[in-house]
């Protein structure tokens, strides 16, 4: 079943992945319970859900449209526009914004010239904000991709950023560590 779901080096066109999706909603027809595992499976193969594979899905899982749309629309990790090959979560949960995320998502809005919800024109980045990681000791916080960076300044931000262009091994920055002690 990989094979139906994985296009990591491949560039293959949408009537190639529609086939394939077609593949995966035979798979799943009749299986109850089936939505959500075939929209997560359909966004790994198109990078995101197109209208036109939600349509497809609709039709082939005998759902109505407005049921498979408000799924999509409910979860924060379905996207309807193709994302970038890193995503960046900025927290702006109470801990986070009250020491300073807000100033670190202003520094990676200027350094990626894009907005919350957009996708570099290169289409490495893409830009979202969180509510809370449940990291407040280590506010502020982002992600990218699934690498927590914890206690960021926006003059980090460049830094960490530059890791995840193409070609450059991710370096883990490391968060300033704690001197001394309670004893």
């Amino acid at each position: 079943m990989a094979a139906k779901t994985c296009t990591c080096s491949l560039e293959v066109n949408e009537q190639e992945l529609l086939k394939r999706l077609d593949d995966v909603l035979n798979d799943y027809k009749g299986k109850p319970g089936a939505l959500i595992p075939v929209l997560q499976i359909t966004q790994k193969m198109f990078g995101y859900l197109p209208e036109v594979a939600l349509k497809r899905i609709s039709r082939k899982l005998d759902k109505p449209f407005s049921e498979v749309a408000g799924v999509v629309g409910f979860y924060s990790f379905f996207s309807t526009v193709p994302r970038g090959r890193h995503l960046i979560r900025v927290c702006l949960g109470t801990a986070c914004y009250v020491r300073g995320g807000k100033q670190v998502l202003d520094a990676i809005k200027k350094n990626l010239s894009i907005d919350v919800g957009e996708t570099t024109t290169d289409r490495n980045f893409s830009l979202e904000v969180a509510r809370c990681f449940g990291a407040c000791g280590l506010a502020p916080a982002i992600t990218v991709d699934d690498d927590v960076h914890q206690r960021v300044k926006p003059a980090r931000v460049k830094e960490i950023l530059e890791a995840y262009l193409p070609g450059k091994a991710v370096k883990r920055v490391k968060s300033p560590g704690k001197k001394g002690g309670r004893k």
